[in-house]
This record gives C-alpha cells, sequence and structure tokens, in this order.
C-alpha cells in the first residue's frame, strides 16, 4: 500500500503510483514518463493520458525550480484548519509545474514569481512524509 504516509493528512491509502511515497522516503520527489510517447506527469500517473499506454517509468527531479505563480492563504479546508495559514506555490521544473507549500519559515512578501526554488523532503514526526519549497 504506502500511499496512506503521503501528506500531513492522508485521505487514501492505496494508490497505483504509491511509489511516489518510496520516492520520498529516499529524498527525492519524483514524476512519472511515458516511455512509449515521452509524455511527463507530476504529479504522477500509472497510465499515460497522451497515447493510452501503461508503460511509466519514475525520474527524480533534479535542479531548482522557478515560481510561477503562488498565494497565501489564511483559511483552510476541513481537516486542514490547524495548518492555517500557509502559502501554495505552483514551481515549474523543467516544464513540469509542481504544486506544493513553501516551507512556514519564508515570508510571503519576499516571494516572487520566477524566484528559483528547490524541494524539501519533510518527515513528519507521525511517519507521514511529504515535500515543500524553499527558496534555492
Amino acid at each position: 500500500m504506502g500511499f496512506e504516509r503521503f501528506g500531513s493528512k492522508s485521505f487514501t491509502s492505496q494508490a497505483k503510483v504509491a511509489e511516489f511515497v518510496d520516492y520520498l522516503d529516499k529524498g527525492e520527489l519524483a514524476y512519472t514518463k511515458c516511455r512509449t510517447c515521452s509524455q511527463a506527469y507530476f504529479p504522477p500517473r500509472a497510465d499515460c493520458a497522451n497515447c493510452l499506454g501503461n508503460d511509466m517509468e519514475w525520474i527524480a527531479f533534479e535542479g531548482n525550480g522557478k515560481i510561477a505563480t503562488f498565494t497565501h492563504t489564511m483559511y483552510a479546508p476541513t481537516g486542514f484548519e490547524a495548518e492555517a495559514p500557509y502559502t501554495i506555490v505552483v514551481a515549474e521544473f523543467g516544464g513540469l509545474k509542481v504544486l506544493g507549500r513553501m516551507n512556514k519559515s519564508v515570508p510571503v512578501d519576499s516571494l516572487s514569481v520566477g524566484m528559483p526554488v528547490k524541494v524539501e523532503i519533510v518527515k513528519l514526526p507521525d511517519g507521514q512524509v511529504t515535500y515543500e519549497f524553499l527558496p534555492a
């Protein structure tokens, strides 16, 4: 199973891409790429929406990304109320857009579109694992 360990709140224990959590455990954020047509996906997919194939390979992100957009939220959805406020970032890594949270230590007024960011893997005290962004 394994996927129940992803994020601060998990809503599913099974996924065709549970290997995603294995990469996080190794300290890597990974995406999938179709071996047939080369279409890349994040979040990872087990099946290719482009060619309808299912011969996918896992590839770990390398290097830094750049902020494409971000928003600071003061209110959180049900189940995440205690985590607000937080900043959500969409960062671009070589053509793939990755949605994630900015580390809470980074002031929102220091962020800007185009700013370089890196991924940090976070192991939470309850055994959950996730990722967040930090300025690069």
